[in-house]
């Protein structure tokens, strides 16, 4: 057995989940952890809602109640979405909790022990009509490089240099339009040039990474500049150094304090199950893996950022410096990058209203339906596009017509004739029977390999594919016509349901909600494929705060069926099998699209008004 790190990109907390968001972090990472598990070893997958920094601010302004208000609205709105997906988390928390707040800290002051965290100035973006500074990806102008509109202050996804908001021609705020001021504040820096060398050293070991991955963050290293990792704002981690940790006006930034949410997650983790020194088997052993999910626009932080800032931890930059109490930390084995997902041909915005929000999707339509699509249509490789079209046809023909069906037919076979899985006649077994057995056997290590390389997709394909060669047997054996041989048909039906067991097997990482109806429909009893559960409880350090969280009980031989042919129960009762998957109707297509016109021109409609109100607002103002 080994340990296996699962580290999922943290939501923001600035309002729901569209699928566009979880078909990048959310349904990968937990295809991966649900594998891992059947294989038997000890998985531990964590995350949480980021809930620092000036978008918060803004958003809860513009609604009229504090941050923290807002950030506990949306978090528990996104830890319903993710649990309902059936995203197999050990812990999905939060940023805002007494423990991560001292696990932030613990890591800035042993970084600035080691020379890697410094105070200097820098001038700072700030909005002139509230005072408050403005976040770099908040700030788009020119590129100063390959003079492309759209820039961010951070990052140019045209040529893909990092940026300074300083830098941009003609910068202007996203939040309203006006043209930020400049001024000279004391920071502090991560000392970036000093961490590159050994950065970069490490990426050049690794292996398996998408190939546009590895290169965006070897690109990275081009040009290695010192980063302010404090901002001139009330919201955030205070800064745990003398004349600072009482300023009220300066915080450690969010892009700092996030990725620390995957350490302090699991310290967390550990810390709820009553052995706070746990977590350590997945941070301190060089043996033990961490694959880190999410989509493109986060690689930065999490092949540069991330693993600098446990490079500076552990003091293995170009200063030197001693290990803290927490470390060695291990960096990622892999950032396992999606691309983007669109909708309709158009990108997702939720401010522009052209989304599928999870819990609508999820109000409408089965939840492996959804899964299904996102595995075999999302954006692992290359960019896709969410249509309903699509999503109906994967759904009516593979789901429903191949899969349902198959499971259905059998079930329903065995149920008219035997009520149970009848045994199997060795002398009646035959060459084409044995070829089935034998090729839904062989289909462990493959679609394992595929899963285990991050190719889901192929993997997907290929399990699909044992479900075809199984219809076709089906077809062409046509047990019910059968009649006056038991021991025959008898045998043929132990083989299908076996192959159709091992086809479940195959797909319970991707569709774990009808795993478990398959499993009972084949007379299981018990979990097969355990589902999230969401938990009420208390801060560990700040008494009061309560909040929710994702956990589960997953272990391999308790709830989790294991990565190989399971033999099934002879004399197990299949009872009269209930439709695992409907078809959706194809006029579904042409409503969800008329739906989202609807609202999309309600929102177009609304905006007008607004800025009509404004305009007359105005306008009286100036006579």
């Amino acid at each position: 057995m080994s340990h296996i790190l699962v580290n999922v990109a943290w939501p923001y907390a600035n309002g729901p989940r569209h699928i566009g968001h979880v078909a990048g972090f959310g349904v990968p990472s937990d295809v991966y952890a649900r594998y891992e598990r059947m294989k038997g070893n000890d998985v531990l997958m964590v995350s949480g809602t980021d809930e620092h920094g000036t978008p918060i601010l803004v958003e809860a302004e513009k609604e009229g109640v504090t941050a923290q208000e807002l950030a506990n609205r949306y978090n528990r709105v996104i830890a319903k979405d993710l649990c309902d997906l059936g995203l197999s988390y050990d812990l999905f928390t939060r940023t805002t909790t007494g423990n991560h707040e001292h696990v932030v800290q613990e890591l800035f002051k042993q970084c600035l022990e080691n020379g890697y965290i410094y105070k200097g100035t820098q001038q700072v973006a700030i909005s002139p009509s509230t005072g408050r500074t403005l976040p770099d990806r908040y700030i788009e102008g020119e590129c100063p490089i390959c003079h492309t509109d759209g820039a961010r202050g951070d990052q140019c996804d045209a040529c893909g240099n990092e940026l300074d908001p300083i830098d941009l021609i003609n910068p202007v705020s996203k939040i309203n339009g006006e043209t930020p001021r400049f001024e000279e504040t004391e920071h502090f820096f991560l000392d970036l040039p000093a961490l590159a060398e050994a950065n970069l050293a490490w990426l050049k070991t690794r292996e398996g990474w998408r190939t546009d991955a590895i290169k965006f963050s070897i690109g990275l290293f081009k040009e290695v500049k010192p980063r302010a990792i404090t901002r001139d704002i009330d919201w955030g981690i205070p800064v745990p150094v003398a004349g600072w940790i009482d300023n009220p006006n300066k915080k450690l930034y969010v892009w700092f304090d996030a990725v620390i949410g995957y350490l302090s997650a699991s310290i967390e983790w550990a810390r709820r199950k009553g052995d706070p020194e746990a977590w350590r088997a997945w941070w301190n052993d060089p043996a033990t893996p961490g694959y880190y999910f999410m989509g493109k626009d986060n690689i930065t932080f999490h092949s540069q950022i991330w693993p600098s800032e446990m490079l500076a931890y552990n003091g293995q930059g170009s200063k030197g410096g001693e290990t803290g109490p927490l470390g060695p930390l291990n960096l990622p084995e892999q950032v396992v990058a999606s691309q983007f997902m669109t909708m309709e041909g158009r990108k997702f915005s939720s401010s522009r209203g052209i989304v599928i929000y999870v819990k609508d999707i999820l109000a409408r339509y089965p939840v492996d339906a959804v899964r299904y699509y996102i595995s075999v249509a999302g954006p692992e490789s290359s960019d896709s596009d969410f249509t309903w079209a699509e999503f109906v046809r994967h759904n009516n023909e593979e789901l429903a017509a191949a899969w349902g069906n198959l499971v259905n037919r059998v079930a329903n076979l065995i149920a008219k004739n035997f009520g149970a899985i009848p045994a199997i006649d060795e002398s009646k077994l035959t060459d084409q029977d044995r070829a089935l057995l034998d090729e839904s056997k062989a289909a462990f290590d493959t679609v394992g390999n595929l899963i285990e390389k991050h190719h889901q997709k192929a993997a997907l394909a290929e399990a699909m594919r044992i479900v075809g060669e199984i219809n076709k047997y089906i077809s062409a054996i046509e047990p019910w016509k059968i009649k006056d041989d038991d021991a025959r048909l008898g045998t043929v039906l132990h083989v299908a349901a076996q192959a159709v067991s091992d086809a479940n097997h195959l797909l319970a990482p991707f569709l774990p909600h009808s795993a478990q109806k398959v499993w009972e429909a084949l007379g299981g009893k018990g979990v097969f494929s355990p589902l999230p559960r969401i938990e009420e409880v208390e801060d560990l350090d700040k008494p009061g705060f309560e909040y929710p969280i994702i956990t589960g009980d997953y272990k391999l031989g308790v709830n989790v069926h294991p990565w190989k042919s399971e033999p099934i129960e002879v004399g197990a009762e299949v009872p009269k099998p209930k439709p695992i998957f409907a078809k959706i109707p194809k006029e579904a297509v042409q409503e969800e699209l008329d739906r989202f016109q609807a609202e999309l021109d309600a929102r177009r409609a609304k905006e007008a008004e607004r800025l009509a109100a404004e305009k007359a607002k105005l306008a009286e103002e100036s006579k």
